[in-house]
């Protein structure tokens, strides 16, 4: 079904990725990129279980915008072991224009078809989604 908004649909494989990261761990992150020839939302990369930040930061491309989920793990105060999803909107300021409107008017329908995202982040630079900055919205 297609967005109203921007006239892109998401394809099947990205909700079902999804699941599988949320449910099973079967992944570390996903990319997503949308394909404008064919109006659709596809599934770019899969990090496996045992990636890093550094490895998933290092797939966004610097002059492309994306849309990204990331399995974060860490340990609280209480040292309890803790996971959250992360939903990552990816728009460089040297990506196109037309680019960011497209991936901008998506975006929340998007994020609506990954049901289970806890936390969220605009990113334009990579300061902007630093390691620092998700340990901070973890918590």
């Amino acid at each position: 079904m297609a967005n109203s908004a921007s006239g892109m649909a998401v394809n099947d494989e990205c909700k079902m990725r999804f699941l599988e990261l949320k449910a099973k761990r079967s992944y570390r992150f996903i990319v997503f990129k949308i394909e404008e020839n064919i109006q659709q939302v596809m599934v770019e990369k899969l990090g496996g279980p045992k990636e890093k930040y550094d490895n998933f930061s290092a797939c966004l491309p610097h002059n492309e915008c994306r849309y990204a989920v990331f399995d974060f793990d860490f340990t609280t105060d209480e040292n309890v072991q803790k996971s959250k999803i992360f939903f990552i909107a990816w728009s460089p300021d040297t990506s196109r224009v037309r680019s960011k409107m497209l991936y901008a008017s998506s975006k929340d329908r998007f994020r609506r078809e990954l049901d289970g995202v806890q936390v969220e982040l605009q990113a334009t630079d990579a300061s902007e989604m630093s390691i620092d900055i998700v340990k901070e919205r973890a918590f």
